[in-house]
This record gives C-alpha cells, sequence and structure tokens, in this order.
C-alpha cells in the first residue's frame, strides 16, 4: 500500500497528493516511500503527480519528466534534475539550494517565492516561467532563457546573469546585484549588454539590479 512506511518514519508521515498517472513511476514513487534517502527517478515520467511539500533532498530527477507536476514547497536539496522536464510545473516556495537544472526545461513553470540559493541553471530554457519574488543568491544563470518570464520582485544576490532577455521580460521590482554580460532580444535582432548598459536597460523596466563588474576585470 502507498500509505505503508518504514518505522523509522523517513517521510513523516507525508503521502503524495496525486500520484502519476505513469504506472512505472508510480510504483517507483510507492517503493520510495518505504525507503530511506533521495528518490531515483531518473529518465522516469513524473508528469501530471502532485508532490507538494514532499522532501526529495539528494535525489536523481537527472531527464525525468515532470510536466505539469506540483512540487508546491518541496524540498529538492541538492537533487540532480540536470536534463529534467519542468514545463508547465508548479515549484511555488520551492527549495531547490544546491539543485543540479543544467539543461532543464522549465518552460511555462511556476517558481514564485522559490529558493535558488548556489543552484545552478546552465543552458535552461525558462522562457515564460513565472519567478515572482523568487531568491536568486550565488545561482549560475548561464545561457539561461528568460524570455517573456516573470522576474516580478525577484531578489538577486551576486549572481552570475549570462541570460537572455526580451520585450516581454518582466523586471519590475527586480532587485539585488547580478553579473553579466546579458543577451537583450528585440525583434530580430540582438545585442550584448553589461555593466552600466545593461544596468541602465534593467532600470528602464523597472528593475533595481545592480550589475557588478566580474571578479578579477
Amino acid at each position: 500500500m502507498a500509505g505503508q512506511m518504514m518505522s523509522s518514519g523517513t517521510r513523516n508521515g507525508w503521502l503524495p497528493s496525486r500520484f502519476p498517472p505513469d504506472k512505472a513511476a508510480a510504483q517507483r514513487l510507492q517503493e520510495w516511500l518505504e525507503e530511506e534517502g533521495g528518490l531515483d527517478a531518473v529518465g522516469i515520467d513524473l508528469s501530471g503527480a502532485d508532490l507538494s511539500h514532499g522532501n526529495f533532498s539528494e535525489s536523481w530527477l537527472t531527464d525525468a519528466r515532470l510536466v505539469n507536476t506540483k512540487l508546491v514547497g518541496a524540498d529538492l536539496y541538492r537533487s540532480d534534475a540536470q536534463g529534467a522536464d519542468f514545463t508547465g510545473a508548479d515549484l511555488t516556495r520551492c527549495s531547490l539550494v544546491r539543485t543540479n537544472m543544467d539543461n532543464a526545461i522549465l518552460v511555462n513553470a511556476v517558481l514564485d517565492g522559490a529558493e535558488l540559493i548556489k543552484a545552478s541553471l546552465c543552458d535552461v530554457d525558462a522562457s515564460g516561467a513565472s519567478c515572482c519574488g523568487t531568491k536568486f543568491a550565488d545561482t549560475f544563470l548561464i545561457n539561461t532563457n528568460f524570455r517573456n518570464a516573470d522576474l516580478r520582485d525577484a531578489v538577486f544576490e551576486e549572481n552570475s546573469f549570462e541570460v537572455l532577455l526580451d520585450e516581454k521580460t518582466r523586471l519590475e521590482g527586480a532587485s539585488g546585484t547580478v553579473f553579466g554580460p546579458a543577451i537583450i532580444i528585440e525583434g530580430q535582432t540582438s545585442r550584448e549588454l553589461s555593466g552600466e548598459t545593461l544596468e541602465q536597460w534593467i532600470h528602464s523596466r523597472g528593475g533595481n539590479l545592480r550589475v557588478l563588474t566580474p571578479r578579477g576585470a
């Protein structure tokens, strides 16, 4: 039974609100409820599940499918989600501390209020993602696509910010410090901005980010 857990209580009485429709993924998740340690979900399809408030610390989600999966308030501390597909997923208030999300897909995902501290989002497609009030602290944002993304009130603390932005990227109230350069897409053209020029562009869009000079420059 999915509700049966080890007496050690490693899941603290937590159960998924909704198991994934994929039978193999549901079985793997059910087995994990009786195990200790992180979830080994490499390459499996957890799409459509509601895993909100679960503790998935040090889990393996490499190349997993989490399309439209709910992970509200979940903890993915030190998890490997490299190449995972989070299209349309809800990661509101999710803890993504030290999470590896390189090459992941976050198209139209919701990360409002999430904590991305010392996380890595290199080569990530986060176009259309909602990151309202998201905290990015010492996070690697390199070749990260934030076109049409909502970064209102996001907080940045000394982040690399080699990102793609466009006219639809919302930056009102975004604050903190970043390192450029960023690529600005305007219509069919693009330009690279850094330093004061990038800072002015961000300010013109309601953001209050300070662009720092790269270390050693």
